[in-house]
């Protein structure tokens, strides 16, 4: 089975990604995981991606593409894959398709996790770390024992850059603008399931599981 899972910032696509991997013995392939490992190795691939982002561009969808498709055939010892955080764009889903042709492979379904933004906001504004001990919290989900304190080492709690208000809702604007292309894309094709993401990790893993078995 080859899947694709979409969904915002804050949506739990992480950590959906992995329990439904585990669940059908597929290999889980993070765009995010696997760019970072490749810039960290030096591979080709990676210093060409890093030389763009030291440039502050964009890495360009052909070198994202070509960095996926080579780690997608890793999955020939395993049940599939699972895509994570990839395609983005419609370019990508597109040439994705071209790729997985070519190969003689084919997707069975694209997840799309759906969750309202003034869920998301409240998920990732909320969202504290140790810089010490790297331990998260959330104020309203899983709040410190102290306001303000990790319960390991009573440092103080600090909240990412990017989970400002101003910056999380930027953040689902580009998300909307960038995916609304792909949920067409793939709803034309019959391979959309919109599953709600919102309640208990596990509700939501067996919602998922239940679209795959569509």
């Amino acid at each position: 089975m080859n899947l694709i899972l979409l969904g915002p910032p804050g949506a739990g696509k992480g950590t959906q990604a992995v329990l439904i991997a585990e669940a059908f013995g597929l290999l889980h392939l993070s765009s995010g995981d696997i760019l970072r490992a490749e810039r960290k190795e030096k591979t080709e691939l990676g210093l060409k991606a890093q030389a763009y982002m030291d440039r502050g561009d964009l890495v360009p969808d052909d070198v994202i593409l070509t960095m996926m498709v080579e780690h997608i055939a890793g999955a020939r010892d395993r049940k599939g894959f699972l895509l994570d955080g990839f395609p983005r764009t419609l370019a990508q889903a597109q040439g994705l398709k071209t790729r997985l042709e070519e190969a003689e492979t084919r997707l069975d379904h694209v997840i799309s996790l759906e969750v309202d933004d003034a869920e998301l906001v409240t998920r990732l504004t909320g969202r504290l770390y140790c810089p010490d001990c790297g331990r998260t919290y959330h104020e309203k989900f899983s709040p410190p024992q102290t306001a303000g304190a990790c319960d390991v080492n009573g440092e103080k709690l600090l909240r990412r850059k990017d989970d400002t208000p101003e910056v999380v809702r930027q953040r689902l604007e580009t998300y909307h603008r960038e995916t609304k292309p792909l949920i067409a894309y793939y709803g034309a094709q019959g391979l959309l399931r919109s599953v709600s993401g919102v309640g208990e990790i596990d509700d939501v893993a067996s919602r998922i599981k239940e679209a795959c078995k569509a």
